[in-house]
């Protein structure tokens, strides 16, 4: 009797923790509207964006280009608390932050070897079918560059 009591607190723990991230508008994968989108030469470009739940946290893998249209691939796995979470893969950054500012913006700082190399934000319509980031970074050609990429959900 013990044993199916604490089965079912596991399984209504999963079930809550499933519904919260369900919920979560950034949840999913983007691609990159080009037509929509302001990116100017020289300026990295993300063309797929996926964000998805990993064990109470929330894993960010982007898969583009760099400035000169070579791939990159990159991930990030943290919270949008505001701290510092290591990223993989990207030769701009080796840590990023995400900051919930409310249920469908997020502010987001881009640091390497400690110094800030982009700032920006993301937002998702109400209506969940597209996700604008704006950004200004300083590394891709030792200017400042600001971007607009529009996605849509897949």
């Amino acid at each position: 009797m013990q044993r199916r009591s604490i089965g079912l607190a596991l399984m209504m723990a999963l079930f809550v923790f499933a519904e919260a991230y369900a919920q979560e508008p950034f949840v999913g994968t983007w691609k990159l509207n080009k037509k929509e989108s302001i990116i100017p030469a020289g300026a990295p470009k993300n063309n797929t964006v996926t964000y998805e739940p990993a064990g109470g946290e929330m894993k960010v893998t982007v898969d583009g280009t760099d400035g000169e249209g070579k791939p990159v691939h990159s991930e990030w796995v943290g919270k949008f608390d505001g701290k510092d979470y290591s990223v993989s893969g990207d030769p701009n950054s080796d840590t990023r932050e995400y900051t919930k500012v409310n249920d469908r913006l997020l502010r987001y700082t881009v640091k390497k070897g400690g110094e800030i190399t982009m700032v920006g934000r993301v937002g998702v319509t109400s209506d969940g079918k597209t996700r604008t980031v704006s950004a200004t970074d300083t590394y891709a050609v030792k200017q400042r560059l600001s971007t607009t990429s529009v996605f849509d959900k897949e």
